[in-house]
């Protein structure tokens, strides 16, 4: 016993606690006892041994090893159960197979990579039933037994002795070898190796990047630059990642690239070793069209093998015999057997102990078929009329334990010219693929479904007591066919003509690859065929017995055991599914016992018995005459059939009885093996290469030792069929000799057509294979079968796999089922379980990806399954030579199961695409196995600009330039002198309007909390004047920080500051609650900006003097703080008055998307510039109310709350954002109550809004809010206009009277905070021409914007972007596209820098370091060529110009100016530049749980973080989907995966997002990410 290798073996146990000990496995392998019960028995069981077996010796037992690694009790603890197995079955143990994976394995260097890093919470992964095992009906083995059963094959296979202690040494030698795929031979001692994370954390973060680059040559385009480098084309201005004043020193050491020590980093680091060893050779060099990227097309390798042998014949079987006494019909033999022979046995039925429950004679089926039939055709009536006619479908729904009551049902259909349509019964409402069932039986028009009185007891009832009707089904009237429910016929009724024609006989389905079930209709001429060549093939004579342990209801089950068998006056013993799960010898023991001459099983069938047969010595095989393998197409049956040979032959069963056969659901029976007495030739093997096999050419294999396949042969064609091989793909051409292609049959014997799908019924059933010259070889039609092979010597056919299972990757193809077996071969079974292992194919990018899915063991630790993954994708790349593209392993018991065991594995793919299969471990590998992508964009050198302008005037392309109306004519200039300073406007107000209100302040509750008339607001900047010159002692043009809340103090400030001749500076005060984070920036902001002074309320100033304030900044280097709170009432003697109009107003403070504090100086001219064009251009006027909700901090918000409204005397109704969150309708009321007709928000707002009142249209209408007074909505932004958002926002609130026209959008940036304003007037002002016109969409090709160029589509085309305008050009502003490298001026439509020249343009950075002469361009470039005289500020952002078929009011063409995105922002990939928000826009597509997304760059790895909005054991599903889509749509390979909380990528006022301190929080590992995956 020893040498089987058993665990417990070591020591001799009795055999009466072997027994126990298997019978307690195969309990525990199916489910039927959980793992707590099984340790509790078996632990009892082996109590009085256990001494003995931890007493020997370990070496000992390491030398007695067989060839699989079997280790024993002693060292493992908790080692896994021995196991029986089953369907995924034996087909997958070939020893040669395992033995090449460890030997594939041992060759590789161990590949570091990195471990996905997961949050605690979501370890605890919720297995359906975390106790028990899963249903591993389908082929749970024992560990073992992958490779024990070689010790029982005949041939003295070699073993493999030593790999794994060998490659154990190999790790355990290397410092750094990651934990990822360190293996160990023995589970209980890991090997001591510190992960790559951790070495990486102990040694300095600049060294460890340098050693990193040292040891490997520099890959192409992964980490180009990896320690210096700098992220933004501009140069930075003080930086809030990068100041030298040591602010979060911690994450500084990020913000160029340089890795800082941290968890992050380091796994990063390891994802780009991985990554650095080139793959595969390097592709092709192609030409790529300028304007398409155009996916690689797989050359093919020169070097593949290519078919050499000469065309095949067409293989004919031997003819029917003739003149043999077959009874005309079935129908006519089981009339003539039941009345002639009525007492022979047919059918015995065995129940799950292995009694015999009934036995069912031909008198007996006769009767009562015919009692059926009677009622079917006479008794059941709707509405008068007879339920059914000749011809009608009827659903037979039966247990697997009932073939007695199925044949009655069977053959009552058959009697009353019904069409039988055989399902599985279904047990929930949603079982796997019971959708697609139902859906079949709605199409073949199902009203009736028969079944058996304990199953309709046993189905779902709805309420009614009905049975439920399932998803997807028709409605179904369910009839019960035990005897007491059927009338019996009168004595003169006779069933209707039996027909033998072309009617159809049953119907039997079939599930596709992708999940679609089809019905195969099967005529009665098929059917008696059938019956007939089974009949010779397998020499079946009169009396028989036959043991079935076949599905009873379809394929060889049905052929066999329900139709041959009558034909032949048989008697079948059927042995259900759950009898082999209690006991796998049943099927030995029934042949045993009723002396079957014929046996019909499957591979697992024969492998469940080896494992149970220890103890049996009295069975005998020697009455069997054939044992039929029904899956001996599987390439994998062969081992099951050697291993079965091996141990019975002793028992009687002779080599020649094993007879594979071939069959597919459409073709029927294809090919079987007969024993020498029936005329077959001897079985034949085939040593096959892999490779050769994935180019379809048959090569016996000669050097590739480690990839082979071995198969065995089905046998001969069936009597009575011709057979040939035919191309799979495109026109049927014969193969050659030595070619893998499909397998077709011409005979009387095949399925007839898809039931109602005519267009692939002629494909698969009507195929006519032809020569290489095109001549048909034969007149009659011939049928697909699905399954792939060749025709061998003798005449044998072999089959190496089927079409459903076949995945072509490039321009190989691979059967899934052998990838399975490779991934088998890898380790014992200490991690997932044996046949819960799920392979198929999904396309991404134009080509399959290999995806296999595993459940995992409750008790396997989250290293030891990830290091499984990464060997088993080792493995397969060795022995496949192809790459997986996902890995994932799901809890235990949550894969859908198929009906009798197994993995429904459609079911699991279109889960997997759905992003619902959710896993607990995911490996994606895109980077090595997408190999199509587009070549990387090689920049052109480029045209000049001169020859461009020429190019485009030639071409009759105007120069993209446009700009808002002129200045000059609009006013008199008088007054525009007057206005060139605010303060005297503000004094001029407070002298001739005094009590004219300009500001109402709104809290929360929408009530008014503060105002300001003209003359209120002159006073109180007049004190604040006062206490700066006493007070702060600041002398004229001193900076002053003003930190207040939105609100009427903080207006009054900034004019207090103007009066006294200081140049404020407006600051965000600090968050109280979140001071580490926001306090830095205010103390950054005063720094920077060389405040001299801060003036802020009292609250604000203990806040910044407090304790918690100290943790995060010095406080003692704060300049003086005044507060304003109870001010002396004093004046000042003399207002200032600037010198001159070009000295510096105010600063403008703010931090860009990228992370970049840039200040920006404002002149007084640009100052009132910006106010007079603001009013001109939204007809602002002392008597209009308008509604601000914006931040007053910097640009255009700051314009808007602060100065327009002293320049144009109207009034503003302040609303700050801050408030929106605890009442988020307070600004559409407020903009309702006061009937504002110009309001202005942000975008942050509007998805407030939207969100949070979208379900309360109807309470806001109850309350009065009436939006119809709103002539322009305006949201303020510096980003391209999100026209989703807009759009959702004016069709919600459309119920409240806004108009449609109402919303636009603005942009201003830096250098100019308003380019754009569109205010959209209705009415009559609209009449009188006053307006411009509404902003137009254009849709622009995606791929296109890539190479920076415009190309117009046509809307829903795909890779199509919507773009709206940004607005109206204010007055007085010139916009210019230039280009970005040359400067020279583009045409109309073509997509470059918009540069923009304007009085309202700032006049500079403000930064401390002296960086001016960096960023003199950004305010004072000029073009290279045409007008080199006008001066332009670069306002950083990609966008075009295009005249438009519309007029303005002055009745010019209307020129419309589209923003598409920042440049600062934009990620260089691949020579391409890419837009952030539009890869994200495609990720929060890709699944409902995606809240938010962003994405960023890290050494040129793209990092996608999205938000989860679910449970966190979805986290895992959306790996896989965002890597597919960011593939498809936008041809990148994401390299990390972050899932996060909602609410973790942060957000500024404005509603953008900031992902630079997003990267900068992922690399100092502050996100708290519940699962990070690293794409290999």
């Amino acid at each position: 016993m020893a040498d089987r290798g058993c665990p417990l073996e070591a020591v001799p146990l009795p055999a009466e606690v072997r027994d126990s000990l298997a019978e307690l496995e195969l309990e525990l392998s199916e489910g039927d006892i959980t793992q707590k019960g099984y340790e509790k028995k078996r632990a009892k069981l082996l109590a009085r041994y256990v001494p003995l077996i931890q007493g020997v010796d370990p070496s000992l037992q390491a030398e007695s090893r067989t060839p699989g690694p079997c280790q024993t009790a002693a060292a493992a603890p908790r080692q896994p159960k021995a196991r029986p197995l089953n369907s995924r079955d034996e087909r997958f143990r070939s020893d040669v197979h395992t033995e090449a994976v460890q030997a594939a394995l041992a060759k590789y260097k161990e590949r570091k990579m990195p471990m996905p890093s997961k949050r605690r919470s979501v370890l605890v992964h919720s297995s359906v039933e975390t106790c028990t095992p899963p249903d591993t009906s389908s082929a749970s083995e024992d560990e073992g037994s992958l490779r024990r059963l070689g010790q029982l094959t005949s041939a003295p296979l070699q073993s493999c002795p030593d790999v794994e202690p060998w490659l154990d040494r190999a790790f355990q030698g290397s410092s750094t070898s990651s934990s990822a795929s360190s293996t160990s031979s023995h589970p209980g001692g890991r090997p001591a190796v510190p992960s790559t994370a951790s070495a990486l954390a102990a040694t300095p973060p600049g060294l460890a990047a340098h050693t990193h680059v040292a040891l490997h040559s520099a890959p192409p385009d992964v980490t180009t630059g990896l320690v210096e480098h700098s992220f933004c084309e501009r140069p930075q201005v003080a930086s809030v990642r990068g100041v030298p004043r040591g602010y979060r020193s911690s994450i500084l050491e990020t913000a160029d690239g340089v890795p800082v020590s941290s968890r992050v980093s380091s796994k990063i680091q390891q994802l780009l070793n991985t990554l650095k060893r080139p793959k595969r050779p390097p592709l092709k060099e192609f030409f790529v069209d300028d304007f398409e990227e155009l996916l690689e097309v797989q050359q093919p390798d020169p070097n593949q093998p290519k078919p050499e042998g000469s065309q095949m014949m067409v293989l004919e079987g031997e003819p029917l015999a003739v003149g043999t006494s077959w009874p005309p019909s079935l129908l006519a033999a089981l009339q003539q057997w039941g009345t002639a022979q009525p007492k022979a046995p047919c059918l015995t039925a065995l129940d799950t102990t292995g009694k015999a429950i009934c036995t069912l004679t031909y008198g007996k089926l006769w009767s009562r078929s015919l009692k059926l039939a009677y009622t079917l055709l006479n008794k059941l009536t709707s509405k008068n009329e007879p339920l059914l006619q000749p011809g009608d479908r009827v659903a037979l729904v039966f247990p697997n334990s009932d073939p007695v009551m199925f044949m009655v049902a069977f053959y009552g259909c058959l009697l009353a010219e019904l069409v039988p349509v055989p399902i599985e019964v279904p047990l929930t409402r949603k079982d796997a693929g019971g959708q697609q069932v139902g859906f079949l039986l709605g199409s073949c028009g199902v009203a009736l479904a028969l079944t058996t009185d304990a199953c309709q007891k046993g189905l779902p009832k709805a309420q009614t007591g009905e049975v439920v009707t399932f998803k997807g089904w028709p409605p179904l009237a369910w009839l019960v066919v035990d005897g007491k429910h059927l009338a019996k016929p009168p004595k003169d009724w006779h069933p209707p003509a039996q027909n033998t024609g072309s009617k159809t006989a049953y119907i039997e389905y079939k599930t596709s690859k992708e999940g679609s079930t089809v019905g195969i209709t099967v005529s009665h001429a098929s059917l008696l065929a059938q019956c007939r060549a089974l009949t010779q093939a397998c020499g079946y004579s009169e009396a028989e017995t036959l043991t079935n342990v076949l599905d009873f209801k379809r394929d060889a089950g049905l052929w066999h055991g329900v139709v041959t068998s009558v034909m032949n006056r048989m008697h079948v013993v059927s042995i259900p599914y759950a009898l082999m799960k209690a006991n796998p010898l049943s099927w030995i023991q029934s042949v045993c016992s009723y002396q079957a001459r014929t046996a019909l099983v499957k591979s697992r069938d024969m492998h469940w018995s080896l494992l149970a047969q220890r103890g049996q010595r009295d069975v005998s095989l020697s009455s069997l005459r054939m044992l039929i393998v029904a899956d001996g197409a599987n390439p994998w049956s062969i081992s099951s059939c050697d291993a079965f040979l091996n141990v019975f032959q002793s028992r009687g069963l002779r080599p020649e009885v094993i007879c594979p056969c071939a069959s597919s659901p459409e073709a029927l029976t294809v090919a079987l093996r007969r024993p020498p007495d029936l005329g077959g030739p001897p079985p034949r093997k085939a040593v096959l290469s892999m490779n050769g096999l994935s180019h379809g050419v048959i090569r016996v294999d000669t050097e590739e030792k480690l990839s082979v396949l071995t198969v065995q042969d089905v046998g001969q064609v069936v009597p009575g069929a011709n057979v040939c091989v035919v191309k799979v793909e495109g026109t049927p051409y014969l193969c050659k000799t030595d070619e893998v292609g499909e397998i077709c049959v011409s005979s009387s014997a095949t399925g007839t057509a898809y039931y109602g799908l005519l267009g692939i019924t002629k494909n698969i059933f009507e195929t006519v294979p032809v020569t290489a010259g095109g001549a048909p070889v034969s007149d009659r039609p011939f049928t697909r079968t699905g399954l792939l092979g060749f025709i061998g010597p003798d005449n044998l056919v072999f089959v190496v796999g089927k079409l459903d299972g076949l995945m072509v990757v490039g321009a190989r193809r691979h059967s899934a089922d052998d990838v399975v077996a490779t991934a088998l071969a890898v380790e014992p079974m200490k991690f997932v379980y044996r046949g819960r292992i799920a392979v198929f194919s999904v396309t991404v990018l134009r080509d399959d990806r290999i995806v296999l899915v595993a459940e995992q063991r409750p008790d396997a630790s989250e290293e030891d399954s990830f290091q499984w993954m990464s060997r088993v994708l080792q493995a397969i790349d060795s022995i496949h030579q192809v790459g997986v593209y996902c890995l994932a392993l799901v809890p235990a018991n949550t894969l859908p199961k198929a009906p009798l065991g197994g993995i429904h594995i459609s079911e699991t793919r279109q889960r997997f695409l759905e992003g619902i299969l959710h896993p607990c471990n995911v490996l994606m590998c895109p980077h090595t196995c997408v190999t199509n992508l587009p070549k990387p964009r090689q920049k052109q050198p480029e045209v000049g600009p001169a020859s461009m302008i020429v190019g485009n005037l030639v071409a009759g392309k105007r120069i993209a330039q446009a700009s808002g109306r002129e200045l000059t004519h609009l006013e008199d200039s008088d007054q525009a002198r007057k206005f060139l300073f605010l303060a005297d406007v503000l004094q001029w107000r407070a002298h001739t309007t005094p009590d004219h209100p300009l500001f109402l302040l709104l809290n929360a509750k929408g009530t008014v909390i503060s105002t300001a008339t003209c003359v209120q607001l002159h006073k109180k900047a007049e004190r604040v004047a006062a206490a700066l010159m006493e007070k702060g002692r600041l002398n004229v043009g001193d900076h002053v920080a003003l930190v207040y809340p939105p609100g009427v103090e903080l207006i009054a400030t900034f004019y207090g500051c103007l009066y006294c001749g200081c140049v404020p500076v407006t600051v965000r005060p600090p968050h109280p609650q979140n001071l580490a984070t926001t306090l830095p920036t205010v103390k950054m902001i005063v720094e920077v900006s060389k405040s001299a002074c801060v003036l802020t309320t009292q609250a604000i100033m203990r806040l910044l003097r407090s304790k918690e304030a100290a943790a995060a900044v010095d406080t003692k280097t704060w300049p003086t703080i005044l507060d304003t709170d109870d001010i002396p009432k004093k004046k000042v003697a003399t207002i200032f008055r600037p010198p001159s109009p070009d000295v510096l107003a105010y600063l403008d403070f703010s931090v860009s998307t990228t992370g970049i504090l840039a200040g920006v100086k404002m002149s007084h001219a640009a100052t009132s510039a910006l106010c007079r064009s603001i009013k001109l251009q939204c007809e602002l006027y002392p008597s209009r109310q308008i509604a601000i909700c914006l931040d007053p901090y910097c640009g255009l918000g700051f314009a808007l709350w602060c100065l327009c409204s002293v320049y144009s005397g109207h009034q503003s109704v302040l609303v700050p954002p801050l408030e929106l969150e605890s009442n988020v309708a307070l600004w559409l009321s407020a903009v309702s109550q006061y009937k504002a007709r110009v309001t202005f928000c942000s975008y942050s707002v509007m998805e407030m809004c939207t969100k949070g009142l979208g379900a309360q249209t109807g309470t806001l209408r109850m309350k009065g809010v009436n939006l119809s007074c709103v002539r322009t909505c305006m949201v303020v932004a510096e980003e391209r206009p999100r026209i989703a958002l807009t759009q959702s926002f004016s069709k919600l609130f459309k119920d409240l009277g806004l108009s449609a026209r109402a919303v636009s959008t603005t942009f201003g940036c830096r250098v100019n905070v308003a380019v754009c304003l569109q205010p959209n007037r209705l009415g009559k002002l609209a009449e009188q021409g006053t307006a411009g016109p509404d902003p137009t969409t254009v849709y622009v090709d995606m791929r296109a914007l890539r190479h920076d160029r415009v190309r117009l589509v046509e809307r829903g085309s795909p890779h199509s972007l919507p773009l709206m305008e940004s607005g109206k050009i204010l007055p007085g502003v010139k916009v210019i596209i230039a280009h970005t490298e040359t400067k020279g001026p583009l045409g109309d439509s073509h997509l470059g820098e918009i540069w923009v020249s304007s009085p309202h343009n700032a006049t500079g950075y403000y930064t401390v370091y002296g960086e001016e002469p960096l960023h003199a361009d950004h305010f004072s470039a000029r073009l290279s060529f045409g007008d080199t005289q006008t001066i332009w500020a670069r306002t950083g952002y990609l966008g075009f110009l295009r005249r438009t078929e519309l007029t303005d009011a002055s009745g010019e063409r209307h020129d419309a100016l589209y923003v598409v995105g920042s440049l600062d922002e934009t990620l260089e990939l691949r020579g391409l530049r890419y837009h952030p928000i539009d890869i994200e826009t495609s990720v929060v597509r890709a699944h409902r749980s995606i809240a938010e997304c962003a994405v960023f760059t890290w050494t040129n790895l793209l990092v996608v973080v999205v938000e989860l909005e679910g449970l966190e054991q979805d986290a895992l599903d959306l790996v896989a989907l965002v890597t597919s889509v960011v593939l498809e749509e936008h041809y990148l390979v994401v390299g990390v995966v972050v899932v996060v909380d909602p609410g973790v990528i942060p957000i500024n006022s404005r509603g953008e997002k900031q992902r630079m301190h997003l990267r900068d929080g992922f690399l100092a590992d502050q996100l708290d990410p519940i699962y990070v995956a690293y794409n290999m």
